[in-house]
């Protein structure tokens, strides 16, 4: 009844403005409350964990990942640790400050985050554990740390070096041997994960890294044309396949070079298509929920790509008119579902929120 009650007194704001929706300190603070519950939260528990022999059988949650143990799994842990730190690196005078702040000094412990980084080389079959979903996340994460000029942040990005260096090192490592890319609209998802790689490299200044990624996402995407998004959703996705390879292009391609790369990319009906809100059926269940997350997803990409769109693409103001029904219709849905959403949809949110 309280998430009802909750969902109605926000549908105001929401369903029927016209506005583009703005993370206030009010907003920041009632998405805040979903990885300030979760984060310590060890179970239910979706681990991934490759049990290799019977002296791994009764490992935990906690055993294996001291820092990244709750939020079902250890990716929505990993980004809603990303959340907080981009609020309290952004408002720092929320009332939960205090609260973000003592969950984060806790995960970003430096022994906690070293066994972290063991994990990928302590046990068997990890060098493809949460490959390139959870990595991407960890470095949105890392790049926060690294770009916010505070004294936590400086000590919190030191502990944190140990496991950013693993999975940089493994994603470097892998990128040459990555032949195709998955387009599909969920975890491996290769064109999300590449744009908050190309993130991290410029705002950390890894140009190998950075021309590596580049190459890897001409190779993979330059050539697409009329893409199929007409298609789209299948039932569980939390992602555009289209509009993740967009939105990694306009990071990769001049503006004059992306315009008519995306020109040749999308048929009308295939706008038209992924432009219509998706339908969710059901918000109790953990799979079909990821539908709330696409609304999400589609706005960070359709701002993002209007943003590095001139003036006068047609596309502009529609991606931009459309970015904003998503989040209208997203984040009502945010708060009246359960864990299945409220383990990982706060940060999503956020994330679409920004400017």
């Amino acid at each position: 009844m309280k998430k009802s009650l909750l969902a109605f007194t926000l549908l105001p704001y929401f369903i029927f403005a016209q506005e583009t929706p703005k993370l206030t300190d009010e907003m920041a603070i009632k998405l805040s409350e979903k990885p300030l519950h979760c984060i310590n939260q060890e179970y239910p528990n979706k681990t991934a964990h490759i049990i290799n022999n019977a002296n791994e059988v009764p490992l935990t949650p906690k055993d294996l990942h001291p820092s990244f143990y709750g939020c079902f799994d250890w990716h929505s842990s990993v980004h809603g640790h990303w959340m907080l730190v981009r609020l309290l690196k952004t408002k720092p005078n929320l009332s939960v400050a205090k609260d973000i702040e003592n969950i984060l000094d806790n995960s970003f412990k430096k022994e906690n985050l070293q066994t972290e980084a063991d994990y990928f080389t302590k046990y068997q079959l990890t060098t493809t554990f949460e490959r390139t979903y959870g990595w991407a996340w960890l470095l949105k994460l890392d790049e926060e740390l690294t770009t916010w000029n505070h004294p936590k942040a400086k000590i919190w990005h030191q502990n944190l070096k140990p496991l950013t260096d693993k999975i940089l090192n493994s994603w470097k490592a892998y990128l040459p041997k990555q032949t195709y890319p998955n387009r599909t609209g969920v975890h491996p998802n290769t064109a999300f994960a590449m744009a908050f790689a190309i993130d991290w490299a410029r705002a950390n200044k890894d140009s190998g890294f950075e021309n590596q990624l580049i190459e890897k996402a001409k190779y993979f995407y330059l050539k697409d044309e009329k893409t199929p998004a007409y298609l789209e959703p299948d039932g569980s996705d939390f992602f555009s396949p289209s509009l993740e390879i967009a939105d990694l292009m306009r990071r990769v391609l001049p503006q004059k070079d992306f315009v008519q790369w995306l020109n040749k990319f999308y048929e009308k009906r295939s706008l038209e298509n992924i432009e219509k809100i998706p339908v969710v059926s059901d918000l109790s269940d953990y799979q079909t929920v990821h539908l709330v997350g696409l609304s999400f997803s589609k706005a960070w990409c359709m701002k993002g790509i209007a943003k590095s769109l001139p003036d006068n693409h047609l596309l502009r103001k529609d991606f931009q008119k459309t970015a904003t029904v998503f989040l209208n219709n997203g984040l009502p849905l945010l708060f009246q579902g359960n864990y299945g959403g409220d383990h990982w949809l706060a940060s999503f949110a956020v994330y679409a929120l920004e400017d």
